[in-house]
């Protein structure tokens, strides 16, 4: 059956790498109908499937042009570690053509600021609150009407299961399995030495207010960053609608983990 695909890529130059044009080629043999698009160009109607071509970070890009359109997104791994972007190209190109692959849901956070202006921002992966200048930040926590202890530090980290391995995994988050239904909130270097990441329900209601003598804190959703007044509320909780994203039958997390993150890694399990 012929396919209709659309390729974002994360830079220019892979338009033109070898890797990217073999691939193309090999689709367009098996009959798909295969286009570049830009990050603010339309989507052809009638597309199938939209190949992010990069890392994560491209896949982050590529996610938001996948919500938008409502069309599933495939990750084409054409850098080192990648979770979200898992597949190589010859792998993708495999599946693609043969159907060896699944559509799975992954989880979307929505965060509203209510401020001195409202904005309501997406996120595959975290969104995080932190600080600009040298004054800590304080940040008040309630998860569904309950108020946790105060965190001191850096900032703090909502993320989804499937960003479990991003920015959370970097500031001491757990490893969770994709298809696991949580939320993470990790702090980002804590002044407290008694406080460790928490895991809640993703049908949790999380509301954050920062306090800073700086009188304003950088807000994150993936890649997209501001600064925000102190004084700005903000809402956070699953939307209410998910992301389409391919993936390829041949997959597995806990081998990727070991693969990409070298986990377990010790002489004593190779014997």
């Amino acid at each position: 059956m012929s396919m209709k695909i659309a390729i974002y890529v994360g830079s220019e130059h892979l338009r033109t790498d070898e890797r990217v044009l073999r691939f193309v080629s090999e689709l367009r043999e098996g009959g798909c109908h295969v286009s570049f698009i830009e990050e603010q160009s339309p989507v052809e109607a009638g597309t199938d499937m939209l190949l992010s071509v990069g890392g994560d970070g491209t896949f982050l890009s590529a996610a938001t042009i996948a919500l938008e359109n409502s069309i599933p997104v495939a990750g084409v791994n054409m850098g080192r570690v990648g979770f979200l972007s898992e597949g190589r190209p010859e792998e993708v190109v495999s599946a693609i053509l043969s159907g060896d692959y699944t559509i799975e849901t992954c989880t979307v956070l929505n965060t509203r600021l209510e401020g001195a202006e409202c904005k309501s921002l997406n996120a595959i992966n975290e969104m995080t609150v932190r600080r600009i200048g040298a004054a800590m930040l304080s940040v008040d926590v309630c998860v569904d009407g309950v108020k946790l202890p105060t965190y001191w530090g850096d900032g703090l980290l909502i993320s989804t299961s499937s960003g479990s391995t991003a920015y959370s995994l970097s500031v001491g988050g757990p490893i969770v399995l994709p298809e696991s239904r949580v939320l993470i909130i990790s702090p980002i270097a804590p002044h407290n030495l008694n406080v460790r990441p928490l895991v809640v329900p993703d049908t949790s209601e999380i509301v954050l207010k920062t306090h800073s003598r700086d009188g304003y804190f950088e807000f994150s959703a993936d890649n997209k960053t501001l600064n925000v007044q102190e004084s700005t509320r903000i809402v956070v909780k699953m939307a209410q609608f998910s992301l389409k994203r391919v993936r390829l039958n041949k997959s597995n997390f806990i081998q990727a983990l070991s693969d990409k993150l070298y986990w377990g890694e010790d002489v004593r399990n190779n014997r």
